[in-house]
């Protein structure tokens, strides 16, 4: 599922390093979680206003992954991803992951809640944080 019209994914290209392959010879579930979470901090640092990466932070309240072709060592992989509609302290967040081939590894769906970092309370997006995101 791509992105709607009224936003832009932002991508992230890794390798599957041996590291990261289990004993069935691909990659490891896990690490398809933790390309899940590089791809998201990695969208925020790209996109969020300094000052408010020196204010907030997120936090993962739900993860939701479907895995739908196994990678390999050494294959490059496109991560993908793009945001929903903030409801009040939530934003959701997709991620697609391909291979060269573009064809779909997996799919996720994760709900990131936003913190305070000096206070660590849960907030509501303010729409100055939410704006850069969504166009």
């Amino acid at each position: 599922m791509p992105p709607p019209a009224d936003r832009t994914a932002f991508s992230l290209a890794v390798t599957a390093q041996a590291a990261d392959i289990d004993e069935l010879g691909h990659v490891n579930n896990a690490v398809y979680l933790r390309w899940v979470q590089d791809v998201a901090t990695a969208h925020w640092r790209a996109v969020a206003r300094a000052e408010d990466i020196g204010r907030f932070v997120w936090v993962v309240t739900r993860h939701e992954i479907d895995y739908l072709r196994a990678t390999l060592a050494g294959e490059v992989l496109a991560l993908g991803t793009w945001v929903g509609t903030p409801k009040g302290a939530r934003f959701d967040r997709h991620v697609e992951i391909s291979g060269a081939d573009g064809q779909l590894k997996a799919r996720a769906l994760t709900v990131w809640a936003l913190l305070d970092k000096a206070s660590g309370r849960v907030l509501r997006v303010p729409p100055e944080v939410a704006a850069p995101f969504l166009h």
